[in-house]
Formats: structure tokens, sequence, C-alpha cells
């Protein structure tokens, strides 16, 4: 088991010891009492520490593309009904996810809700978000660690600087995980989408299968069925492992962007766990609802509770408007 791959199996623990806790949106871990600082006294500190830092580690979680306008995923809004509209019409799911969820009369219709939203996330362009904080990081030595499948990161940066831990909507694996392959799931998701045109079902003949054992094929994603945790999984964490490691003893800037109460064990607590255990380190969350800093070290770390969008555009401005003058 690689290094950071360790530290999330310890946190998931945490996780399964404290769950009532977590699923009522608190944390276990005491956290600071002191006032946060004003917020444009935060945005000031937000790009000092980016200057300061000799590399940074993003941690982009679901908050990040939510903010972005990636946000149909957990209720009925105009950004579902933008992309889903005909299944919301017709099944009046309550986000994207509910549909993934739910009891369908055929496979064929299945598929064509799953290549809907394989197609959205595939083919959608990079969100402003993701620009502001590409700017932000510009001239840095960065990395990114991420649970979002819906390949922002990766349309932007070479897949050796972002670890998708989670997965990637790009990629199919085998329903039942015979065997450990991965495939391209973008031109048959293109190749249903195209066929299926106004309906809500794919033809039959498209449903994509493992070559293996003929069995259905299924998203490379953590979530829905049996995630499969093989070589291209493992990649994911020896790449952010290798970069920790190589960097442990510099001024490391963990920059939280997004995590929320479902999966706090993958991004937030190890960067918490890697603040207080490297004495270089510093950390920033930004977060629109939590505003989560534990007390260990409060003298490293800071949290911007303020809409992730608004943040990195204040500061993507603010520092153009510095290297102008």
């Amino acid at each position: 088991m690689t290094f950071y791959e360790n530290l999330v199996m310890r946190t998931q623990m945490n996780y399964s010891r404290y769950y009532s806790l977590y699923a009522a949106g608190k944390t276990p871990y005491q956290l600071t009492d002191k006032k946060p600082l004003p917020y444009d006294r935060q945005i000031e500190i937000l790009l000092e520490e980016i200057e300061q830092a000799d590399c940074v580690i993003v941690g982009g979680a679901s908050g990040l593309s939510a903010a972005g306008g990636g946000d149909f995923y957990y209720e009925d809004n105009a950004s579902y009904r933008k992309y889903f509209g005909k299944y919301a019409e017709k099944y009046h799911f309550k986000g994207a996810f509910d549909g993934m969820m739910r009891q369908w009369d055929s496979r064929e219709e299945f598929w064509g809700y799953l290549a809907t939203f394989l197609h959205t996330t595939q083919t959608a362009e990079i969100r402003t978000p993701y620009q502001d904080l590409n700017d932000l990081l510009k001239g840095k030595d960065f990395f990114v660690i991420t649970t979002n499948q819906d390949t922002q990161f990766v349309k932007l940066y070479p897949e050796e600087q972002v670890a998708e831990i989670q997965g990637d909507h790009r990629f199919f694996q085998c329903k039942d995980c015979c065997a450990d392959e991965t495939w391209d799931a973008v031109k048959p998701v293109e190749e249903m989408i195209k066929a299926m045109g106004g309906r809500t079902a794919v033809p039959s003949e498209l449903i994509p299968r493992c070559s293996r054992c003929g069995g259905e094929a299924f998203p490379w994603v953590r979530g829905y069925g049996n995630f499969l945790q093989g070589r291209k999984y493992e990649e994911q964490y020896e790449k952010a492992s290798r970069y920790i490691l190589e960097h442990k003893d510099e001024k490391i800037l963990f920059l939280e962007l997004g995590v929320g109460r479902l999966t706090p064990m993958f991004i937030q607590e190890p960067f918490w766990n890697l603040t207080l255990s490297l004495p270089e380190a510093r950390y920033i969350a930004v977060n629109d609802q939590y505003h989560f800093l534990p007390k260990d070290i409060e003298e490293k770390g800071m949290v911007i509770e303020a809409d992730i969008a608004r943040v990195l555009r204040d500061a993507a401005e603010y520092r153009e408007k510095r290297y102008e003058s």
C-alpha cells in the first residue's frame, strides 16, 4: 500500500468510528476557536502563501466543480434540466445521482441515461473556477489530488500531474471486475448519444461490454458499483505518494477546495495530518459551508468560508493587478 493510500485508509477507519458525527455534518476533531480574518485579508494571505510555497498540492473536490456550474448531481435545478431535461420530465429525478440509483425498465434506457451523464462531463468546457485556479498556480511547482471524476483537471494538466483517486469518466471497466483492465469510454459514449437522438434509450447493440466475459461494462468510478481498484487505481496513489515524499521537507501548501462531509477521508483529513506532521507545511481550505480548521494546525492554516468561484476569481484578479502595478 502506498503512503497516501495508507493515510486514506486510516482516515476511513476514523470515519467509520464516528459515522454519526460525519452524517450530521460535523467532525470529531477539535476545531479552532480563533475568529477568521476579514475576507480581503484572507485573499491576500492566500496569494502570499501560494507565492511563498516551494510547491502546492491541490485537493480538488466536488464543491470546486459545483461552483463552476457542475451542480447538477444532487438536485433538480437549472443545470440538471439543461443536461438531463428529457429524463427530468419523464422520471422527475432529483439530480443526476438520483437517476443512477433508480431501477430502470430496460438496460437500453439505463444506458441512455448513463451515456448522457458521461457525455455531459466528457464534453464540458473547462469551468471558470478551474481557469482561475490555473492562473493562481502559474509558475509554481504543483500537483493535484482530486476526488472529482468529471475530467476537468486532466483537461488542463498532464496526467502525471493529477491523481484521480476516485476514478475518471473517460474510462470503462468490466462491471464484474473480471480482469484488471480499463478502456476508452469517450468514443462509445459519443456513438450512444448520436444513435439515441431525442429518445431516452440506446440501441441494444451499443451497450458496451467487456471483451473478456461479455458482461456489461461500467464507468471506472467509485460510487455506483464494483470500482476496479487495480493497476490504474494504484497508479493514482503512487503519483500522489511520490510527489509528497519528494517534497516533504519543502514549504508545501496544501490547498483544499470544496470538500464536503461525504468524503473527508480522501483529501481533507489526510491534508490535516500532513500539515501537522510536516514541519514546513501550510494549509488553506476554501469551503462555502464549513469552517473546519483543527486546533492542532490553527497556526499553520486558514479556512476561507465563502463561495469558491468568488474566492478564486477575486484572488486571480488581485494577483493580476499586483503584477500590473
